[in-house]
């Protein structure tokens, strides 16, 4: 099942990998509604039935609802006998055979943004484990929904004028926040274990760049763009050492890689032609 709208791919990612880190037998979740204080169930996988499919789970309500008014992890063992949440979904739960449940709240900048389930069919605790594998997968998502903001909000402002290279005033601000974000996402992509994320972070940084000679062919990589993004956002070595989890020296190696590669003999030249070459925005 797929969902419309931003994060559904994330959630449906993030279930595979729950049931593959957790031998679950059923996972399930959804987004919260735009405006509505509830989650829409729209991505199942291992269930039987379409008893769950586009149910709408409402804050405090049932064992998801209770995740997204808390704001933290719940669990039950066996779902229909509980006391611990109300029971306005037992007839779908019941109908897909559902026992053991765990939901996992997606909070992003405090606000929850959705909820990962995962289920048993039979009545036997959820342990730490399988929670903890439920909470790394929420958190997979929300930095993937965080990312994706970010990047959309980045190439917004760059809307108005993608052409305008430096730039000045108030066009110019914008581009010099479109560069270091650039940098800060470049920084970030091999620290992302998914590889799909991953890939996905790389196409957004992608799409922050304007090239002004794309037939030179210049080919750099990946680590190489990492170093110059950091230094067109005014970084030294030894900063983008920092930000790149690297060594000082592993960093000025693939600064003169890029510099022999780019034809420049300084920093600033290597900035400028990668930037003609619409490898750096």
């Amino acid at each position: 099942m797929t969902a419309d709208g931003s994060g559904a791919a994330e959630i449906r990612g993030a279930l595979v990998r729950l049931r593959h880190a957790t031998g679950l037998p059923v996972a399930f979740g959804g987004l919260v509604e735009p405006g509505r204080p509830r989650v829409r169930i729209s991505e199942l996988t291992g269930t039987s039935t379409l008893a769950l499919s586009a149910l709408a789970v409402v804050s405090g309500n049932g064992l998801g609802g209770r995740a997204v008014a808390l704001a933290r992890p719940c669990a039950v063992t066996d779902y229909s006998l509980s006391r611990q949440i109300s029971h306005e979904y037992d007839g779908p739960v019941a109908a897909e055979g559902l026992r053991s449940i765990l939901a996992v709240p997606v909070v992003v900048r405090r606000r929850v943004r959705g909820v990962l389930y995962g289920a048993l069919r039979t009545a036997h605790p959820l342990g730490d484990r399988t929670l903890s594998a439920a909470v790394a997968a929420a958190r997979d998502v929300e930095q993937a929904l965080v990312v994706r903001e970010e990047a959309q909000g980045l190439l917004a402002a760059a809307a108005p004028e993608p052409g305008a290279g430096s730039g000045t005033g108030e066009s110019g601000a914008v581009w010099e926040q479109v560069r270091e974000a650039h940098a800060a996402l470049r920084a970030l992509a091999p620290r992302i274990g998914d590889p799909a994320l991953r890939a996905e972070l790389l196409a957004a940084c992608g799409l922050l760049t304007v090239a002004e000679e794309p037939e030179s062919g210049v080919r750099l990589a990946p680590r190489e763009v990492d170093v110059l993004a950091c230094v067109a956002a005014g970084a030294t070595n030894a900063g983008a050492a920092a930000r790149l989890g690297l060594g000082a020296e592993t960093v000025k190696g693939y600064l003169r890689s890029a510099m022999r590669k780019l034809g420049a003999h300084t920093r600033g030249e290597a900035v400028a032609a990668a930037r003609r070459a619409g490898v750096l925005p």
